[in-house]
């Protein structure tokens, strides 16, 4: 691939279009749906041979507050109440703006893919996400992000919205300020060049280029990599030619309950239903109730990088419902066993060790690592599951106003240049611990959405 640059207009293009898409993630499908329906003529560009991005490595859940879906189920919920909760989280680090917007504007976005594009989401209704105050993770039948990126695709495909894949951007063409335009590599390592009246960079974030990982966020630079490898960081490093603003980048989300050595996402639903994880040694090491992004961290310190994800068959009923929990079970990820005895000889547990932890669970009241659990004791079949700390991606980025528009160093904002997903800076502060559940499709949905209709 060439190198990233900025480079001056050109006399002649290959291609001219109004509203140009770096990405096919959800945030560049969900731009593009959006600024067809305000009548532009749209043309996405995708690196990858098919579109997939971050998104088809996720649990494809969406949080939003007051959607249709949501009181249909009888869950009273409201943008205010939703807003509160993401500042909480990211202890008050965001922009407020930003986030009342977003905020305000997901339950919109639902409903909008749910009744103009068909798309049949739910919400989760059978356990509660760390930070959120309601139930509002809405998510389609098989809560897999590759459905969410399938469905999306398959509406625009049906609307004829071009897209082109394997070319991948490596150049701005820039002048007087604006951006005007982008070249694109080829397979065949030509390039084309692309005229456009405006540009929407949603070629998400950096976590795949270990040398900014290292940079910003050196204490996630050796956990697994579990993003998708094209995370390379192209707009952040267009920025500083551009004089564009950046903001928060060492904000990431990790996730620390991933099926180890398979790579296979579990869903955190373990551990809030009254799971717990131990380190090899079968003791508790941490409060997990703070969230799966911040388990990532204290999963690494743990002796090999390592921990056991310890629940019941209960609570694998409730995590069955996502795909990727199935998965784990189908390749052996997953253990069983009547005692916790025979569960410890199959992870490599001492058994005591564990049989103790289980014994110690306050019941009804809070530990000493500030967690409080539930009243429901786990009981036999028990399960368990080997995991390890990952990145999954970054949130820090490109600085935008609320529809998407990137800001320039001197405050002023870019006429022709906007930014979601990956690329722009999201609502979870300034490091891992203030990513509540579900912010990086949150802000990759709206901002995509607001982005395209600007």
């Amino acid at each position: 691939m060439p190198k990233i640059d900025v480079l001056a207009p050109r006399s002649a293009y290959d291609i001219e279009c109004e509203t140009l898409i770096i990405g096919a993630g959800a945030c560049g499908m969900v731009a593009a749906l959006s600024a067809h329906q305000q009548g532009e003529q749209v043309l996405v560009v995708e690196a990858d041979a098919v579109p997939s991005g971050s998104t088809a490595l996720s649990a494809g859940l969406i949080p939003a507050a007051g959607t249709s879906i949501q009181r249909a189920a009888g869950i009273n919920d409201s943008a205010e109440l939703f807003a509160r909760d993401i500042q909480a989280k990211a202890q008050g680090e965001n922009d407020q703006a930003l986030v009342d917007q977003i905020a305000t504007d997901a339950a919109e976005v639902i409903d909008w893919l749910a009744q103009a594009h068909g798309l049949p989401f739910s919400v989760v209704s059978n356990f509660d996400y760390p930070g959120h105050s309601r139930r509002r993770m809405h998510g389609l039948p098989t809560r897999s992000g590759a459905e969410l990126i399938d469905a999306l695709r398959a509406r625009c495909e049906a609307l004829e919205i071009d897209i082109i894949c394997e070319r991948r951007a490596f150049a701005l063409f820039h002048e007087a300020g604006e951006v005007t335009g982008v070249a694109v590599s080829t397979p065949d390592n030509t390039q084309e060049t692309i005229k456009c009246a405006r540009l929407i960079l949603a070629c998400n974030g950096f976590g795949g280029n270990r040398e900014l990982v290292g940079q910003h966020m050196p204490e996630i630079k050796y956990g697994l990599w579990f993003g998708h490898d094209g995370n390379k960081g192209e707009a952040i490093l267009w920025a500083d030619k551009i004089g564009a603003q950046v903001t928060h980048l060492g904000a990431y989300q990790g996730h620390g309950n991933v099926a180890h050595p398979h790579g296979i996402l579990i869903t955190w639903a373990v551990i809030t239903e009254g799971g717990f994880q131990v380190n090899k040694d079968g003791r508790r090491f941490w409060n997990e109730a703070q969230g799966y992004s911040e388990a990532a961290r204290a999963v690494l310190s743990q002796p090999d990088g390592e921990a056991f994800a310890i629940f019941d068959e209960r609570i694998a009923g409730i995590a069955r419902q996502f795909e990727d929990f199935k998965k784990a079970e189908a390749v052996g990820a997953i253990k069983s066993s009547n005692t916790l005895e025979d569960l410890a000889e199959q992870l490599g547990l001492p058994a005591q060790a564990l049989r103790e932890t289980h014994a110690d669970l306050p019941l009804g009241e809070t530990d000493g690592f500030g967690r409080t659990f539930g009243d429901v004791p786990l009981s036999a079949p028990y399960v368990g599951v080997r995991v390890t700390g990952a990145l999954f991606h970054t949130q820090g980025g490109l600085k935008t106003d609320t529809s998407g528009r990137v800001l320039k160093t001197s405050g002023q904002a870019f006429r022709t240049l906007f930014a979601g997903g990956g690329a722009a800076c999201g609502v979870s502060g300034s490091n891992d611990s203030g990513y509540l559940s579900g912010n990086g499709l949150l802000s990759a949905m709206v901002l995509g959405r607001n982005a395209g209709k600007a």
